[in-house]
């Protein structure tokens, strides 16, 4: 197992350490999950999420490049903006979801699930190879990641930069000084709350320069560090899917609902063919979220969804929502049960407990 600069710190912190992509990683702490979870909604937490890969694409082509792969029209991005997007295969099936940041002229950085790295590397290089004039590089193990969340992040973090961290806007992202190291200082997360992601270099005596500065300025705010286990809670509640589960590489991102991202009119890209006969179609399948209608049943991922005694899909993520004080989850179902208010079954244990189609996010 691998370790972010920041594993002496979680240690140190008292956390559970797991694997998880080849790292070992905090999955929570002595405040436990549904603490942690509470923390982030109300005040200020930090996520080590270092284990995230980050691909440098430079060159006259690397717009090119990729539009050619992501289903997102990166063609929008201003410099200092950033987009959330899918690479996706001939089939239309997902790659990875991703964030593609514009730091500069022919200058962009991909943002990858730490689990796919090795994968996503090797398609992006792979068709890299049919443009002349871009350069692709894995600096993954070279970043450090810190995602600062909460509604305190900002109040943590300004003491710390010049930056006026109130002006930027969400998805965008400044290229700043914090806590006396060169970063990217971004306006996004993966919590639903206002919150900042850090993106900067350097030896394990930097980040832990700079987490200890982070932590010591967001002392007066009870921050505390939050681990994947909360990271999970919280991006569940607002419906954000997770690669492996919810989308995968047999998964079209219409019916994994992220037509908002997919911009069929930008031209041709990896699957758009395919993509766009299952949105003129309609999907046969779509990703809706559900609650359980019985405080009997936690939702898991596997269980089967069923619809008059007939199994119907499988739910993709599951747990107890800590704002609801109920199981919720996502899962697909066939369209014609997709409808908010549908009443579907959860299996599990031998027997069958109720749930509801709902409208995400959770809350």
């Amino acid at each position: 197992m691998k370790h972010t600069a920041f594993h002496t710190l979680h240690v140190a912190a008292g956390a559970k350490m797991v694997p998880f992509a080849g790292f070992e990683m905090p999955i929570q702490y002595p405040t436990g999950i549904l603490g942690e979870h509470r923390i982030i909604r109300t005040g200020v937490g930090v996520f080590d999420v270092s284990h995230m890969g980050e691909f440098s694409v430079k060159g006259a082509d690397a717009l090119a490049l990729i539009q050619a792969l992501t289903v997102n029209d990166a063609s929008k991005l201003m410099p200092g903006k950033a987009q959330y997007s899918a690479l996706t295969r001939p089939n239309g099936g997902i790659v990875d979801d991703l964030l593609v940041y514009h730091l500069g002229e022919n200058d962009y950085m991909l943002v990858v699930n730490g689990a796919n790295i090795d994968k996503d590397f090797a398609w992006v290089t792979q068709h890299a190879s049919q443009f002349p004039n871009v350069t692709v590089v894995d600096e993954s193990n070279d970043v450090h990641l810190l995602a600062v969340q909460g509604p305190q992040s900002l109040a943590t973090l300004q003491g710390l930069t010049d930056v006026k961290l109130e002006g930027i806007p969400y998805y965008s992202f400044e290229l700043g000084t914090l806590a006396g190291e060169s970063m990217i200082i971004s306006r996004t997360g993966y919590t639903g709350e206002m919150g900042f992601e850090l993106y900067f270099q350097g030896s394990v005596d930097v980040a832990t320069r700079v987490g200890n500065a982070i932590f010591a300025a967001g002392a007066q705010h009870g921050i505390a560090w939050i681990g994947l286990g909360a990271r999970d809670t919280l991006r569940l509640e607002k419906g954000y899917c997770l690669y492996g589960n919810d989308i995968t590489d047999d998964t079209n991102p219409i019916e994994a609902g992220l037509g908002w991202i997919t911009k069929l009119a930008k031209g041709a890209f990896n699957g758009s063919d395919v993509i766009a006969q299952v949105k003129r179609d309609g999907p046969a399948r779509k990703l809706v979220g559900f609650a359980m209608r019985t405080e009997k049943l936690i939702p898991r991922t596997g269980y089967s969804i069923l619809s008059a005694g007939e199994t119907v899909g499988i739910v993709t993520s599951g747990n107890t929502s800590p704002g609801l004080g109920t199981g919720i989850g996502l899962g697909y179902v066939p369209t014609a049960l997709s409808a908010p208010g549908t009443m579907i079954d959860i299996a599990a244990r031998g027997t069958t407990f109720p749930a509801e189609v709902v409208k995400i996010p959770f809350c």
